[in-house]
């Protein structure tokens, strides 16, 4: 009888040492508890890129609809979104904040190319997962080796700046092209694809190129240069406000080149709207998200799923806005990454569920998927070249990758 008692005592004593040594892991992870994960997020909602305040918003409506269903793992999410304005140093001080006094697990979808740049080694340094950055930058998933920590999440611009080049080789062969870009790295990276897309024609066809500030108040006297010049096809490398500027100058103008414009100036609501829809009318985009006004996508489950869940989650929000889009789709592929992680939420095993994803999303365009690997750091890579008809963006030709 003392033999067995005394057995019992060591194999109590045990699991409980087994689960005092289980909480104490847990606990040495910041931002975990066995009822919360803490997550950090950084976007513009002032300043002159606001209107990507709405992803944040977005974001963080998914994350209420996730909790009101029992949260991931049996932990709800505490999310926190603080504004940056689109500054890199008030970026940094906000990062600080996040992952010092705030203890975030990790830091998801910040937005911005240098934003996130002013951050990165930052984040590298602390070990904490900088996770599907709101930025399609090539540095995201080419420096992986040196920056093993930070994981972008959307198609590069450089990405899109071939397939815009591609286009134009095969159908504006002998065409003047002029480009106007953003003076950052966002800019000056799309602008890069565009030129590598071209190649020797490059030389031959460039006509003009003109950048602009994002402190600038417009981009007018840019437009005029670029008319003077005789290009018929206009590369547009901006962010939102000034693609709507954009848009709207050149038909003061009564300038009609072949227009194209990048994705993330793509909003129909932020700015194709303010711009005229009519002035917009036959711009070439590329895209990855479907849009849900599109009659083929009615029945489609995963759209009525997301449009429920603007309505009952955001219904301030426009569900046909392709910012709003990004927040639910790049939310879901966070939440799979949690689940993948189970109870293990360590910021080493976060990072090794990011990199060993394999999954569809309903509201990207099919044949299209989240898929990552220990060598690959480019969760979405592929894209589809869209024309807008006055109402949507219609998809046309093949589905292009990196």
């Amino acid at each position: 009888m003392n033999m067995l008692r005394n057995r019992l005592v060591r194999v109590v004593a045990g699991a409980l040492a087994t689960a005092s040594f289980g909480f104490a892991a847990q606990a040495a992870t910041p931002g975990v508890t066995d009822k919360e994960i803490k997550i950090g997020h950084i976007v513009p909602y002032s300043g002159p890129v606001s209107a990507y305040g709405k992803i944040g918003k977005t974001i963080d409506a998914y994350f209420r609809k996730v909790n009101d269903e029992g949260g991931i793992n049996g932990r709800k999410i505490n999310f926190i979104s603080l504004d940056d304005a689109y500054s890199p140093p008030r970026t940094v001080e906000q990062a600080r904040r996040l992952v010092e006094r705030d203890e975030v697990l990790l830091l998801f979808a910040p937005l911005g190319t240098p934003s996130n740049m002013a951050i990165r080694k930052y984040m590298n340094a602390r070990k904490v997962p900088h996770l599907f950055l709101a930025t399609g930058a090539s540095r995201w998933g080419e420096d992986y080796k040196e920056f093993p920590w930070t994981m972008g999440w959307q198609p590069t611009y450089q990405a899109e700046g071939n397939a815009f080049a591609k286009h134009i080789l095969q159908n504006h062969p002998n065409g003047k092209v002029a480009i106007i870009y953003q003076n950052d790295d966002f800019g000056k990276d799309n602008l890069k694809g565009v030129l590598d897309g071209l190649g020797e024609q490059a030389k031959k066809l460039v006509v003009s190129q003109q950048s602009y500030e994002v402190s600038d108040p417009t981009i007018d006297s840019q437009l005029v240069a670029l008319k003077a010049t005789g290009a018929d096809v206009l590369v547009s490398l901006v962010t939102p406000k000034f693609g709507a500027l954009a848009i709207r100058k050149l038909a003061e103008l009564d300038w009609k080149p072949e227009h194209y414009l990048s994705s993330v100036s793509s909003s129909v609501e932020s700015v194709l709207k303010p711009a005229g829809l009519d002035n917009a009318k036959g711009i070439i985009t590329g895209a990855y998200l479907i849009d849900p006004t599109d009659p083929k996508y009615a029945n489609k489950e995963g759209v009525k799923a997301y449009l429920a869940f603007m309505k009952k989650y955001y219904p301030e929000g426009d569900p046909h806005d392709s910012l709003n889009i990004i927040g639910y789709a790049s939310a879901q592929t966070l939440e799979q990454t949690l689940k993948q992680a189970g109870n293990d939420l360590s910021r080493e095993n976060v990072m090794k569920q990011a990199t060993s994803l394999d999954m569809e999303l309903p509201m990207l365009y099919e044949g299209i998927r989240i898929k990552t690997g220990p060598d690959d750091y480019f969760p979405v890579d592929q894209m589809q070249l869209v024309r807008f008809d006055g109402v949507r963006w219609v998809p046309f030709g093949e589905v292009f990758g990196r």
